[in-house]
């Protein structure tokens, strides 16, 4: 079997067992292994080293917050997808400044996990765009005032181009809509975020959303 390959992190097996049966459906996915707990999540992802790890913020023994940083504190690690409620609170912003990619609604339409799942996995689109980009707003929103002074100062150096692909990333629209308006190929937003990435020193896209918004880039 092959495709992307996927370790599903949640106490609860029901919740496994739905996520197994639609990735599996869907093709393209092979469920690698699950783990009901942080701490056999964080073991299982440096032994069969998945694509991506969908992860539940709330388990035993070890949390997902603490798992994520030890998972993307592996050597070449994976992306990782937090598992979650509509519900915006400290413990999912913390999450996302551990190095989160994006967020998967456990009600997500069985329809819509597939696609979220992959793109998480190219690492070109963030999971659940509509509830990303609320968790980016609240967690900004609280955080504006002491932070937007130091995002200011992470921007300064960057060219006006390196500033408007910043602002985009900030809406989290896919590349497809980032290549329309920025009039160049998906190809070349792939290249102009990859370097971004690496010169502000940022895990992922969705870190570089937040810092949009904390730099104010997307007022006016």
């Amino acid at each position: 079997m092959s495709g992307v390959r996927v370790l599903l992190v949640d106490d609860e097996e029901l919740v496994r067992f739905g996520l197994r049966t639609v990735l599996e459906s869907a093709g393209g996915f092979e469920v690698v292994g699950e783990a009901g707990n942080g701490a056999d999540g964080v073991r299982a992802a440096a032994e069969l080293r998945p694509d991506v790890v969908l992860i539940d913020v709330r388990m035993p023994v070890m949390d997902g917050l603490a798992a994520t940083r030890q998972i993307l504190a592996l050597p070449h690690p994976p992306q990782v997808a937090v598992l979650t409620t509509f519900h915006v609170d400290e413990y999912v912003h913390a999450a996302l400044a551990a190095g989160a990619g994006g967020f998967l609604l456990k009600d997500t339409p069985p329809r819509e996990i597939a696609a979220a799942v992959r793109a998480v996995a190219d690492g070109t689109a963030t999971l659940s765009p509509a509830v990303t980009a609320a968790i980016i707003e609240s967690y900004v929103d609280k955080k504006a005032a002491p932070r937007k002074a130091e995002a200011l100062r992470r921007i300064a150096d960057l060219s006006d181009r390196e500033r408007e692909v910043l602002a985009l990333l900030g809406t989290g629209e896919p590349n497809a809509e980032l290549a329309r308006r920025l009039f160049v190929s998906e190809a070349t937003v792939k290249t102009y975020v990859s370097r971004l990435l690496t010169k502000l020193d940022l895990v992922n896209r969705t870190q570089a959303a937040i810092l949009a918004h904390e730099a104010g880039l997307l007022e006016g």
